[in-house]
C-alpha cells in the first residue's frame, strides 16, 4: 500500500473527480479519461474496467453516467487499495477486485454489458522504469490478445468492448477480436492537425456483424506545434477532459 505522504490528490474533469495517485509510478493522465468518454454505457448497466489502476476510467465514467455497476480487476493491491479509497471520497460505487486476468477472480466470472480498458502498450526493452509500479502499468506483459480474449468473456451477448492502446498495437487488437467481436470501428486520436495518430480508440460488439470502420482523427490539440506552457487543446477534447463530455457520437 502507498503511505499518504506518497501520494498526490489530483483534479480530474475540472475538478469534479478528485484522485488520489502515487508520486511515483503509474499516474493517470488523458487515457482514461478519453477511454470512459468513448464508452456507450447507459445507467443501469453493468461496467467491467479491466486493469483499472486507481479507477481514474471507471470512475470517470461513473461521474458521466450515473446509476452503474461498475466493477475493476486490478493487478497490484496498491493501486486496487487506491481505487477503492477514490471510489469513496467521490461517492461512487465501485467494487474492485484484486487478481490477474488471467485467472479471473470467481467473483467477476459473470456476464456485463461493457468492459472497457486500458492495458499497457509500451513493449518491452530498453531501460524499463526503475518504479515497478510504472513498468507493470505501462509496458507489454500480457499480451493485447489476451486482454481482448478476457474481455471477450466477460461480456453478455451484445455488449461492448472499448479500449484505448497505441497505434502500433492495431493489427494484434483487430486480429484477436474474430470470432466473437465484431462491428468493430477505431477511432485515431491525433495530437495535432497533420500529425500520425499515435493512439486509438477502439470499440467492438460481441456478436456484432456491422462492417469494420475506421472513423476520422479526433485532433487533441490546437496549432501546429507545442505554444509553451499554455493549454492548448481543442475545444471538443477540452470539453471530455475538463467538463466530461462523451465521444459515443464519434462511433454511431
Amino acid at each position: 500500500m502507498f503511505p499518504d505522504d506518497q501520494l498526490s490528490d489530483d483534479k480530474f474533469l475540472g475538478g469534479r473527480l478528485r484522485l488520489l495517485q502515487p508520486l511515483k509510478g503509474y499516474r493517470a493522465a488523458t487515457d482514461p479519461v478519453l477511454l470512459a468518454a468513448a464508452c456507450p454505457a447507459k445507467s443501469g448497466e453493468a461496467v467491467l474496467d479491466l486493469g483499472c489502476g486507481v479507477g481514474a476510467a471507471a470512475l470517470c465514467l461513473g461521474l458521466r453516467v450515473p446509476g452503474l455497476v461498475l466493477s475493476g480487476l486490478e493487478l497490484q493491491p496498491g493501486y486496487a487499495d487506491l481505487a477503492r479509497r477514490n471510489a469513496d471520497r467521490n461517492g461512487i460505487g465501485l467494487d474492485v477486485h484484486d487478481g490477474d486476468l488471467a485467472q479471473m477472480p470467481k467473483s467477476l466470472r459473470r456476464d456485463f454489458d461493457h468492459v472497457i480498458t486500458n492495458p499497457p502498450y509500451y513493449p518491452q526493452g530498453g531501460s524499463p522504469s526503475p518504479v515497478e509500479g510504472r513498468a507493470t502499468a505501462m509496458q507489454i506483459q500480457t499480451p493485447l490478445s489476451h486482454w481482448v480474449t478476457a474481455a471477450c468473456r466477460r461480456l453478455a451477448p451484445g455488449g461492448w468492448l472499448t479500449l484505448i492502446c497505441g497505434a502500433d498495437a492495431v493489427p494484434e487488437v483487430l486480429s484477436s477480436l474474430a470470432p466473437k467481436l465484431g462491428s468493430a470501428a477505431i477511432l485515431p486520436l491525433a495530437a495535432r492537425e497533420g500529425r500520425p495518430a499515435l493512439r486509438v480508440l477502439i470499440q467492438a460488439r460481441k456478436g456484432g456483424r456491422a462492417p469494420f470502420r475506421l472513423l476520422g482523427p479526433l485532433i487533441l490539440h490546437r496549432g501546429p506545434a507545442h505554444d509553451g506552457d499554455r493549454e492548448a487543446y481543442t475545444p471538443q477534447t477540452s470539453a471530455v477532459l475538463r467538463d466530461g463530455a462523451d465521444l459515443t457520437a464519434h462511433f454511431r
